[in-house]
């Protein structure tokens, strides 16, 4: 699916096939058809080959990769990424070692070929991000090469930690290994479709027939619109009776120091009149697992909510300013292509502080007013990265 979305948008399956050839597997070849899904059309990618019996193991890929003369060694990396994120999720789920798992399903041909040429065809397209939406796994159990597993399976649900998820009341399996690994690789952010001028539109079909939707997989390219001022982040929250004031403030700094976005508190009232606390912390998606796994170390609570929420931040770039006393770095803040506003950042005000023992205030204002606005260019810059420092005490909005 993944195959066929790429090259109808627009990437050359001759490029593609010209790769796979070079992989040297004998009697392989790629097959594009156009077909129709729920009523709607799309190309339906078929990797023919002959029947086999070998399981592999992450050394026998990564050989015939290194060997393949068509493919760059940027795309080599690229598929070999994939496989390793697919070797590491096997060999914690079967309890082995990555040089000593077995690849099954996916050591298969049909695999390699899906693989590899997804890595020819993101590399051809030539995307300098990649968004992806949620990911539907799909319901039921299937039947894998150990026997019947409930879907998600346990390889793809590794590879998934950190990656949002959405319920898709489809009894099959949305979402095979390939597909999980090959999104956990080459995907930069999840959430919504960002804002953009649509050039190209490719569907990749599915071999399933769904009764009242299409087995398609649909891919987006275009040109990202300036200054988009949204995107997503996860909230985990968690209620506190029974931790001490030091344990939530060193959890607090191994959260943050972890890649939180932000942590903070909140006095709340719970059952039987206890004085507790809320808990919360924002991230990434991709890092919600990371920070569970912290909080459930740390505090020893037994639960966390976890939910994804939209949030609007505003455009941003790191500049430095000259003071009197040295260089004050910090953050420009604007919107609509408008400077808003500069903040300095507090490690470097109080150094300068100490050091010349002069007020904390006067070092403040005088970065402040060395700021330039006009320095600026705002309409040609948006760095939304959700960054921010947290790792100080000074009064100024936050960004989440």
């Amino acid at each position: 699916m993944t195959l066929g979305a790429l090259i109808d948008a627009g990437v050359d399956p001759d490029a593609i096939r010209a790769g796979i050839a070079s992989l040297n597997l004998p009697d392989v070849h790629l097959k594009t058809n156009i077909v129709i899904k729920g009523g709607f059309r799309a190309v339906y990618v078929q990797v023919e080959h002959p029947e086999q019996h070998a399981h592999r193991h992450l050394s026998d890929i990564t050989a015939i990769i290194n060997q393949a003369d068509a493919i760059s060694s940027k795309q080599k990396k690229l598929a070999l990424d994939i496989f390793q994120a697919v070797a590491e999720a096997e060999a914690h789920v079967h309890g082995s070692t990555v040089d000593k798992v077995h690849f099954h399903e996916v050591g298969a041909i049909d695999s390699i070929v899906d693989i590899v040429g997804a890595a020819i065809g993101f590399d051809l397209l030539g995307a300098e991000q990649i968004f992806c939406s949620p990911i539907p796994t799909g319901r039921g159990q299937v039947k894998i090469d150990h026997g019947i597993c409930t879907v998600p399976t346990p390889g793809t649900a590794e590879i998934l930690k950190g990656i949002p998820l959405r319920d898709v009341p489809v009894e099959a399996e949305l979402t095979t290994p390939t597909g999980a690994a090959i999104v956990k690789t080459v995907v930069d952010k999840f959430g919504n479709l960002p804002e953009m001028v649509i050039e190209n539109v490719g569907y990749g079909a599915g071999t399933k027939d769904f009764p009242q939707r299409a087995n398609v997989l649909r891919l987006f390219v275009g040109e990202s619109i300036p200054n988009s001022q949204t995107d997503q982040v996860t909230l985990l929250e968690t209620n506190l009776d029974d931790v001490s004031a030091e344990i939530i403030g060193y959890c607090k700094k191994q959260l943050l120091n972890a890649g939180a976005l932000d942590v903070y508190s909140t006095s709340i009232q719970m059952k039987k009149n206890r004085p507790g606390i809320i808990l919360s912390v924002i991230c990434h998606p991709s890092k919600s697992e990371l920070m569970e796994t912290i909080l459930f170390r740390e505090t020893n609570t037994l639960g966390i909510r976890r939910s994804l929420i939209d949030r609007s931040i505003q455009a941003r770039e790191a500049i430095e300013v000259n003071t009197a006393w040295g260089k004050v770095s910090g953050k420009v803040f604007w919107k609509s292509g408008e400077v808003k506003s500069f903040t300095p950042e507090f490690e470097d005000c109080a150094r300068l502080a100490e050091e010349n023992g002069i007020p904390l205030r006067e070092v403040y204002r005088a970065a402040v007013s060395q700021f330039q606005p006009e320095s600026v260019k705002t309409s040609s810059r948006d760095n939304n990265d959700g960054s921010h420092d947290h790792d100080h005490d000074h009064d100024h909005d936050h960004d989440h």
